[in-house]
C-alpha cells in the first residue's frame, strides 16, 4: 500500500470498518476549530463599514465615504492601505505561523497546536476588543492570524485521518461547515451592533468566548496518532521528491485557485461592496447576512452529496456556476456605474444582484470552498502529511492576505472588470480539474497510490513507487 494512515496500528482499522459514535463526534466537536477562523473572516468587513469604528481608527477614510462632492468614484471611497493592512495583517501572520505549526504539529501532537491556537485566539481578541489605538488593533489581528495558522494546520488532517473513507468527505467538511457558521454569526452580530457606539468593540471582542477550554478533552484521542507522526524524519525534503509530485501540485494549486475563485471577497467585504453599490448600511449588513445564510445551507449540500457523486464534480458544477454568476455580476456593475462609478441600482436592480450573488456564494460552498481543505488533507501519506497541509495552509493564507491587500485598490482601478479577473481564474481552474484531478471518493488514505498510478498524467510520476512493508515508499 501507498503510504499509511496516521493511525494504522491502533483506531484506524476500525474506523475503516465501523462509524462509531465515538467517531461522529469526535470529528464534530474538533471541526469547531474552523469556527473562529470563520468569525475572523465574516467579522472583519462588517466591523470595517461600521461609521464608529472608522471615525475612530480610520477618519480619512471616514472623510472619503462621506464625501457628497463627487470628486471620489463609489469604486475607490474605501481605497485606503492602513484599512486593507487591518484585515490582512491576519492573514500573513497566520502564513508564518502555519511553518511553526507543523513542526508543532508532528513533534509535539495535533492537542499542542490546537491549545496553542486557542490561545493566540484569546489573547487576540481581546487586544481587538479593548483596542485604543491603531497599533493595538493590528496586533490583535496578527495574533489571531497565529492562532488560524496553528488551527488550519492540524484539524483538517486530523478529520480525514479520523474518519472511515466512505464517509471521510462528509467528516472533514464539519471544517467548512463550522467555518460557514462562524462567517454568519459574524454578520448577524455586526448588524444588531452596528448602531451602537461602541458595536465594533463587542463584534471584535466576542472573538474570545471559545477559548482555549476542554481543549485537553477534546483531543486527548490524538496523542496515540502524533506518535506515529513523530518518526517521520525530513517531510519537506520527502514532498519535493519526484513520487510526491502530485501531492505537492495540489496542496499548492489547490489553495491558490480557491483563493483565486474571489469569494473572500464576498465574505470579507461583503458589507463594505454593498455600501459601495448603494445599498444603505443596514441594507449592506442585511444582505451579508444572506450570503452568510446561503453559505451555510449549500454547505450542507456538500456534506451529503461529497461522497455519493464524488468530489470531482462538484468542483465542476460549482465552478460553471461560479463563472456564469461572475460574469452577470460584472455586466450588471458594468451597465449601472461603468468606468466613472457613478450610478445607482434600483431596488429590482439591487435584490436581482444580491440573487447571483448568492448563487455565487452557494457554488463555492458546495465546491471549491470544503473541498480546498479536503482533497489537500487526504492525499498525502504519512511521509509527507505535515508537510502537505503545511503548504495547504501557506499558500492558502499567502493569497488570502495578498486578495485582502489589494482588493479595494483593485476595484478602484479595475472596476467592474475585476469580477471579469476572477472569471477569468475560475475558467483556468475547472480546466485544471478536468484535466489532471482523479477521482479520490471512498479511496482510504493508505491506498491513495493507486489513483495517482491510474491516471494518465501522474503515474510517470509514481508508476515506479514500490511500499515496503513499513509503509516507507522507495524507487
Amino acid at each position: 500500500m501507498a503510504g499509511g494512515v496516521l493511525v494504522t496500528s491502533t483506531n484506524g482499522r476500525q474506523y475503516e470498518g465501523k462509524v462509531t459514535m465515538f467517531v461522529l463526534v469526535t470529528c464534530l466537536v474538533a471541526a469547531m476549530g474552523g469556527l473562529l477562523f470563520g468569525y475572523d473572516l465574516g467579522i472583519t468587513g462588517g466591523v470595517t463599514s461600521m461609521e464608529p469604528f472608522l471615525v475612530k481608527f480610520f477618519p480619512s477614510v471616514y472623510k472619503q465615504m462621506k464625501d457628497e462632492s463627487g470628486h471620489e468614484s463609489q469604486y475607490c471611497k474605501f481605497d485606503n492601505e492602513l484599512l486593507t493592512l487591518f484585515t490582512s495583517s491576519l492573514y500573513l501572520a497566520a502564513l508564518i505561523a502555519s511553518f511553526f505549526a507543523s513542526t508543532t504539529t508532528r513533534m509535539l501532537g495535533r492537542k499542542a497546536s490546537m491549545f496553542t491556537g486557542g490561545l493566540f485566539f484569546l489573547i487576540g481578541a481581546l487586544l481587538n476588543g479593548f483596542a485604543i489605538n491603531i497599533e493595538m488593533l493590528i496586533i490583535g489581528r496578527l495574533l489571531l492570524g497565529f492562532g488560524v495558522g496553528y488551527c488550519n494546520q492540524s484539524v483538517p488532517v486530523y478529520l480525514s485521518e479520523m474518519a472511515p473513507a466512505k464517509i471521510r468527505g462528509a467528516l472533514n467538511m464539519g471544517f467548512q461547515m463550522m467555518i460557514t457558521i462562524g462567517i454568519l454569526g459574524a454578520n448577524i452580530i455586526n448588524y444588531f451592533t452596528s448602531d451602537l457606539e461602541s458595536g465594533w468593540r463587542i463584534s471584535l471582542g466576542i472573538g474570545a468566548i471559545r477559548g482555549i477550554d476542554n481543549v485537553d478533552e477534546e483531543f486527548q484521542d490524538l496523542i496515540d496518532a502524533s506518535e506515529e507522526a513523530k518518526k517521520v524524519e525530513h517531510p519537506w525534503k520527502n514532498i519535493t521528491e519526484l513520487r510526491y509530485r502530485p501531492q505537492l501540485t495540489f496542496c499548492s494549486l489547490i489553495p491558490f485557485f480557491q483563493q483565486l475563485t474571489g469569494i473572500n471577497v464576498i465574505m470579507f467585504y461583503a458589507p463594505v461592496l454593498f455600501k459601495t453599490l448603494g445599498f444603505g448600511n443596514n441594507a449592506s449588513l442585511m444582505s451579508a447576512i444572506i450570503t452568510g445564510g446561503v453559505n451555510v445551507l449549500a454547505t450542507f449540500v456538500s456534506i451529503f452529496t461529497v461522497d455519493k457523486f464524488g468530489r470531482k464534480i462538484l468542483f465542476l458544477e460549482g465552478g460553471v456556476q461560479m463563472f456564469i454568476c461572475q460574469i452577470i455580476v460584472g455586466s450588471m456593475i458594468a451597465i449601472n456605474f461603468g468606468v466613472s462609478g457613478e450610478g445607482s441600482f434600483t431596488y429590482i436592480e439591487a435584490n436581482f444582484l444580491l440573487f447571483f450573488i448568492c448563487l455565487y456564494v452557494a457554488a463555492f460552498a458546495w465546491s471549491w470552498g470544503p473541498l480546498g481543505w479536503l482533497v489537500p488533507s487526504e492525499i498525502c501519506s504519512l511521509e509527507v502529511r505535515s508537510a502537505g497541509q503545511a503548504t495547504n495552509v501557506a499558500v492558502n493564507m499567502l493569497f488570502t492576505f495578498a486578495i485582502a491587500q489589494i482588493f479595494l485598490t483593485m476595484l478602484c482601478h479595475l472596476k467592474f472588470g475585476l469580477f471579469f479577473f476572477f472569471a477569468g481564474f475560475v475558467l483556468i481552474m475547472t480546466i485544471f480539474i478536468v484535466m489532471f484531478f482523479p477521482e479520490t471518493n471512498n479511496v482510504p488514505i493508505e491506498e491513495m497510490n493507486k489513483v495517482w498510478k491510474s491516471h494518465w498524467f501522474w503515474t510517470k510520476f509514481v508508476s515506479n513507487v514500490v511500499v515496503d512493508h513499513d509503509h516507507k515508499a522507495v524507487a
